[in-house]
């Protein structure tokens, strides 16, 4: 998969996780795989506490979250 198709992986829907971008197919918010990543897991480890949740899909949070910094660090 490209970058551009990892984000195709992620979903925001009315009335799930109050409208937080979530995985396709399940309520798993996209900031929880971040913040599981920031304090020190492993993308294996998160795989293995989210079991419907593959490598791919903490890829797709990663860029997720790089394509939201690129967007508000660019110049207004």
């Amino acid at each position: 998969m490209t970058d551009m198709d990892l984000t195709s992986m992620i979903e925001t829907r009315a009335g799930v996780r109050s409208g937080k971008p979530c995985f396709i197919g399940t309520r798993i918010a996209v900031y929880d795989v971040l913040d599981y990543l920031a304090s020190g897991m492993t993308s294996e480890q998160v795989v293995s506490d989210f079991p419907e949740l593959t490598g791919e899909h903490v890829r797709a949070a990663i860029e997720f979250a790089a394509m939201r910094e690129r967007r508000l660090a660019a110049p207004a």
